[in-house]
């Protein structure tokens, strides 16, 4: 039986329906009258309002069908207006299945097409590549393959003959012990071995072919041109004598070689026991590892900061967005190796702890050695993490290892950096403000709309940026010529630049390839290119040509080509129409969206569009929201599952019944033949995201001008085009450091760019997964690192953006991107998000002076910015997994939560067992907490616990609009003493923006048991900022309290004895001159 429906609910389903109605006539007329008819459905009686009993109120069909029609007429209407303002003529279908022949395709022509109610003639796209043009073959990772032959099993080893001393080391031949095994390559017989004592903390272990020549370039020796290869240092022959390293090497049974820390006796690597496997198209050697022990690094992937002891990681970069656990856009072969021992109290012996986390005990002593292991290495490589070893597996090239001996995280991070990869760039101060972008600024007036709405907000933004939305149909240094045209754009940047603001675009890594045949196809920067000889070649020796957004593209030639000097030509070309401030390298790894070359013979159809639905696209529309959003958003989550339910049964049956099945899969496998490399389907195959190693990528067989195929320097592309774009931004900008975020990087990368954390997903998940992403990173030596805030994927909510927006505020890159079609998620959408990254802002602009400085010390040392808790309290094994906490710098202490739903967080505070204390950011009071304790802090939304860690004085600046505005703001230092009374700090001044700075200004500040707070600088930069405060954390009362014996009023001094904080004011006109411009004593 019907049940009658209230007259309230008359009135809403009626007046909702008209609404919907008019909104679906603004649409388009037949959306309307398709409403309409259902109306009359409804009217009529044929659609029942309640057909069955309930209790639930405007659950009728109309009610429910109103509430998903209405919700899919906002996604349209926010797709169009996030998207050009043009109509395009529908694309014929095609038949393309591997796009490898120009006759299987329809031929393409002009559209005509309305710009701005104008009719012009484009070349718009007209073809679309089918999904199977990037499906690869089935293949079984070898990790997975129960049928896999172990070689460590049937492979004979090497035996070492011929070991010659040297002044830093040895070296060796090593000879096949037996007959070739030849299992996933083919066996080299003959290797050299070379062992170095490089300095006082580095010990090299180098095994390559012993024959490499013109006629045996297939075992690939990576070049020192292309990555630094660490050498001999001049000073070794004393500095070496130290080296706490030890190398020791054995026949029996056959050869094997150990690395030993001689103060303790511990052996850190050791291939005892297995056998070496050198094979042209693979490389494997082991070494045993303690029971539970500690690994970091061997990025990059989406996983905690530890990696565990079941676990393989696989290094092969790969366009995919953030899958957990996976290989994704970098490479980097290094790993740290912590080991804590129990220190025993009366004889001081070392017993090493393999006891979980939660089994030691607080109470005892430990101490920690850890030391790095980086292999240097561009082929695909995986490396098995297991219980009691570690497998070390790569495609190609050499064994080229390089020890360092630590023995502190510290100490390894710096030698890695200034000693192997090289030391992060130091960044323009601009660039620690906060970034805006999105994926789907259709316009400059939008961009300028959302510039402007931050300053209405009073929300500090220093930076926008435009993701691919700017480009003329998706091609590098080309603007829109309607949407983004340069004069507009122009007028825009002057705006923006007067304003002391910054605007950075992005730049894909594939150039598009235009039809030879189509004048109004024409691209300059092609045909400049192709004349340069620029771009990457089939083995055949024409042009490889992929596609990526823009259609069929080609790719430079980083390493044997003319593309160098063509990419800084055409990068200054573009800067001179549109003045942009740092670039942006996305596509990096580098990603194509076909297998091989798609494109040859096929450029008649150029351009063309993506094999897959973008988002927004019919049937890819967003409805996926954060974990708990139906907690809190109960209404909006029902019909945004509601509508993906209907978008997937509308998808299903598009697509028809699934293909037919049988019991087993079929997988390629390929075995070697002697002397011949198979780079399209090694025999070994390895755990790669995207499977085949084709696939979504540039093909293997891809050849570099000098003869190299990309199989051996796949991983290099991103650190070389990261490369390229910083000599680029030297042309253009001589005398600024550059400004450049990159995707895919390599060891060494950190000298040319940062690096953000990809397409991570608007997940409670991924906003955890980002603190070990950024710890993992400073080891690699990429401080600039941060990740898309609020979420890229999906949609994100407005608890989410709250916590996010504010973890995000103590990363040194701090940016808000999402993506195309998802919901707006700029910090002023929402109120309390508006509300929550001011605040968290208003701490980081204070804190960017200290932030300034940690980045000068990682610059001319390798020290770190953000850092794992166990890295500041190296003896501490409780630490050795922690990572939902972290330090920024040595001093401030970052706990934020990171759970749906949560009003307080768990937190620890290290080292309070011994002695160190800590106050919170907000009270100034001195934290009460008990050794080990895991302590409940209160956090409601909108609040991120921060505290200031004993022992050190950090100098401060006030917040403002932009970075540049902070900077003319008076002095404050904050004294956080310890518990002995005492704290140090520092602070690092120059222009913040020269790569060679006419002048530098550091200050040192040091306070004493004596109540005393020195401030003594060097250098001649000069900054006239006056000295406002000094606040001093848990001190007793003052006495005469005066700044270089000159009296302060009583009137400007203040202290809570109850909180033991001391403020001293007023000191403006004292140091008048500036804070810095002499040096000083506080006395209290």
């Amino acid at each position: 039986m019907d049940i009658p429906i209230s007259s309230l609910e008359h009135l809403f389903l009626w007046t909702s329906s008209i609404f919907i109605a008019l909104q679906a006539f603004q649409l388009t007329l037949l959306l309307g009258w398709l409403y309409v008819a259902f109306l009359l459905l409804a009217v009529t009686g044929l659609l029942k309002l309640r057909p069955a009993p309930t209790v639930m109120v405007f659950s009728t069909p109309l009610a429910l069908f109103n509430a998903f029609f209405y919700f899919t007429i906002l996604l349209s209407k926010f797709s169009q207006a996030q998207s050009p303002d043009v109509e395009t003529s529908v694309r014929p279908s095609g038949s393309l299945i591997g796009a490898t022949s120009a006759t299987t395709l329809p031929a393409a022509g002009n559209a005509t097409v309305a710009v701005s109610g104008t009719a012009t003639t484009m070349f718009a796209p007209l073809f679309t590549v089918p999904g199977a043009a990037d499906s690869g073959a089935s293949l079984l990772p070898n990790i997975n393959d129960p049928n896999a032959t172990d070689t460590q099993t049937i492979c004979p080893g090497y035996t070492g003959l011929n070991v010659v001393r040297t002044l830093s080391g040895l070296t060796a031949t090593l000879t096949l012990a037996g007959s070739a095994c030849n299992v996933y390559g083919t066996d080299i017989e003959t290797l050299n071995l070379t062992v170095e004592y490089q300095s006082s903390d580095r010990l090299s272990v180098s095994v390559v072919p012993a024959y490499v020549d013109a006629s045996n370039t297939s075992q690939y020796i990576l070049s020192p041109n292309l990555i630094n290869k660490p050498t001999v240092d001049s000073d070794s022959g004393t500095t070496s004598l130290t080296n706490d390293l030890g190398f020791f090497w054995s026949n029996q049974p056959t050869f094997s070689f150990s690395v030993v820390r001689m103060s303790t006796g511990d052996i850190l690597f050791s291939t005892y026991g297995t056998k070496i496997v050198f094979e042209d198209q693979f490389v494997e050697f082991v070494s045993p590892l303690p029971e539970n022990y500690n690994l970091y690094g061997l990025g990059e992937v989406i996983h905690g900061l530890r990696l565990g002891n079941n676990f393989t990681r696989t290094l092969y970069a790969a366009d995919a967005g953030d899958p957990i656990d996976y290989n994704i856009y970098g490479s980097h072969p290094f790993y740290l190796d912590t080991r804590y021992y129990e220190v025993n109290p009366t004889t001081g012996d070392l017993t090493l702890v393999t006891s979980g986390d939660s089994e030691v005990d607080p109470s005892l002593d430990y101490v920690s050695y850890s030391h790095g292991v980086y292999n240097r290495n561009t082929h695909g490589q995986e490396i098995l993490l297991r219980p009691s070893n570690v497998t070390w597996r790569q495609l190609g090239g050499s064994i080229d290892l390089y020890f360092i001996s630590g023995p502190t995280q510290a100490e390894v991070t710096s030698a890695y950096l200034s000693g192997a990869a090289g030391l992060p760039a130091m960044q323009q101060y601009f660039a620690f403000g906060f970034h805006q972008c999105r994926w789907g600024y259709a316009n400059w007036s939008v961009v300028q709309e959302v510039v402007e709405n931050y300053a209405k907000f009073e929300i500090p933004l220093d930076n926008i940026w435009t993701d691919i939305d700017y480009m003329h149909f998706y091609r590098d240094f080309e603007n829109d010529p309607v949407r983004f045209n340069y004069s507009e754009g122009q007028q825009f940047l002057s705006m923006l630049h007067a304003n002391n603001q910054h605007y950075i675009p992005i730049v894909d890594s594939a150039i598009y390839a235009p039809d030879p045949n189509n004048a109004s196809d024409a691209y300059p920067p092609f045909d400049r290119g192709a004349a340069a000889e620029a771009f990457m070649l089939n083995p055949d020796g024409s042009l490889y040509i992929g596609e990526v957004w823009p259609g069929y593209t080609v790719f430079p030639d980083w390493i044997g080509g003319g593309a160098g000097q063509w990419w800084i030509d055409e990068m200054t070309t573009w800067h001179s129409e549109i003045s942009w401030d740092g670039i942006w390298i996305d596509m990096s790894e580098a990603s194509s969206f076909c297998i091989g070359s798609c494109g040859s013979n096929n450029l008649s159809l150029n351009p063309v569009h993506p094999g897959f639905a973008l988002p927004g696209d019919p049937g890819s529309l967003i409805f996926s929201y954060p974990e708990g959003f139906n907690l809190t958003n109960a209404t909006e989550a029902a019909s945004a599952s509601a509508a993906a339910v209907s978008q997937s049964s509308a998808n299903a049956a598009s697509a028809g019944p699934p293909p037919a099945t049988t019991a087993a899969v079929s997988y390629l496998r390929s075995t070697p033949t002697p002397g011949v490399r198979n780079v399209e389907y090694p025999p070994y195959v390895i755990n790669n995201v995207q499977g085949e190693l084709a696939v979504h990528a540039i093909a293997p067989n891809a050849t570099h001008h000098d003869g190299t195929q990309e199989y051996d320097v796949h991983n290099l592309f991103g650190h070389q085009i990261l490369n390229a774009t910083y000599n680029a931004l030297m042309n253009i900008f001589p005398s600024k450091r550059p400004f450049i975020i990159g995707r895919s990087t390599f060891p060494g990368s950190g000298m040319f760019a940062g690096h953000w954390g990809g397409d991570n997903f608007s997940l409670w998940a991924y906003m955890f997964f980002s603190i070990p992403q950024a710890l993992s990173f400073s080891l690699f030596g990429i401080p600039m690192f941060g990740v898309d805030t609020c979420g890229f994927q999906q949609n994100t909510d407005e608890e989410l953006c709250n916590r996010w927006m504010q973890l995000s505020a103590f990363f040194p890159f701090y940016r808000n991107h999402n993506d195309l079609n998802s919901i707006p998620q700029e910090a002023y959408v929402w109120a309390s998000v508006a509300a929550a990254t001011k605040t968290a802002m208003a701490i980081r602009f204070q804190l960017l002076p200290y932030m300034y400085t940690l980045f000068y010390q990682a610059h001319i040392t390798g020290s770190t910015v953000m850092r794992a808790m166990a890295w500041e309290f190296p003896n501490d094994p409780n630490l050795a997994n922690a990572d939902r906490q972290f330090f920024l710098g040595p001093a401030i202490l970052v706990t934020p939560v990171l759970e749906q739903g949560a009003s307080s967080v768990s937190g620890i505070f290290p080292g309070t067992g011994k002695g160190t204390i800590y106050f919170d950011w907000y009270s100034q009071m001195q934290v009460t907490v008990d050794i080990g304790q895991n302590v409940t802090i209160p956090a409601p939304l909108g609040h991120i616990p921060v505290y200031v860690r004993g022992g050190y004085v950090l100098p401060m600046q006030q917040p403002a609009m932009t970075t540049t505005a902070a900077r003319a703001t008076p002095w404050s230092v904050l004294v956080a003493l310890s518990a002995e009374g005492t704290a140090r700090g520092s602070l690092y001044l120059d222009d913040g923006e020269s790569l060679v700075p006419n002048a530098t200004l550091y200050v040192e500040l040091a306070a004493t048991t004596s109540n005393r707070l020195w401030a003594s600088g060097r250098g001649l930069f000069v900054d006239t900022n006056p000295l406002a405060n000094v606040t001093v954390l848990g001190t007793g009362a003052p006495r005469n309290v005066t700044l270089n014996g000159a009296p302060v009023g009583e009137s400007d001094v203040s202290y809570n004895a109850a909180s033991r904080v001391l403020v001293v004011g007023g000191l403006q006109s004292i140091t008048a001159q500036g804070a810095w411009a002499q040096d000083w004593i506080l006395e209290w």
